[in-house]
């Protein structure tokens, strides 16, 4: 898990792709939550070296490696039994591999995660349906995704296909 403080640089670069987003389809936040992914794939790109998109499918390339970013917002510090989630609907997103990163609240901080291949992910992950509660936490899923926790991620740089 990589952290990373969050400075004008990234709001400025992640405010400007933001505003050419709209409201993606399936947004569980209705496009509040442009910013913050933005600044997730801005992140993840400047650390790997990798080339952003503008795609449904994914946000990065590297190494010919398609890369979706998923990111979410927290209070604290994530810890390695912490859940990382694709919605049912990115099933269908044509990429390679997940990269997670999770962002405080308040925007000062964010930590790269990890990532995996989207074969392991879905081999490996459990599904969870609208209304079902995780035990572990006591959530109750908003909508349809899949969970791993983060401790089955890998470091960026070391995601294979």
């Amino acid at each position: 898990m990589i952290e990373i403080p969050i400075n004008n640089d990234y709001m400025n670069r992640a405010r400007e792709k933001a505003s050419t987003v709209g409201i993606l389809q399936g947004s569980i936040t209705g496009g509040t939550s442009n910013v913050v992914g933005a600044i997730g794939e801005i992140i993840v790109a400047d650390s790997i070296e990798a080339e952003q998109m503008n795609t449904y499918d994914y946000d990065l390339v590297k190494d010919g490696m398609r890369i979706d970013v998923k990111t979410k917002r927290c209070n604290s510090k994530p810890r390695p039994n912490y859940d990382c989630s694709v919605a049912l609907h990115g099933t269908k997103q044509d990429c390679d591999a997940y990269v997670f990163v999770r962002i405080l609240t308040d925007l000062s901080k964010a930590w790269i995660l990890g990532g995996i291949s989207k074969q392991s992910f879905y081999k490996e992950a459990t599904l969870y349906r609208k209304g079902d509660i995780d035990y572990n936490n006591g959530y109750t899923f908003k909508a349809d995704c899949y969970n791993l926790q983060i401790s089955q991620l890998s470091p960026c740089h070391d995601i294979k296909n």
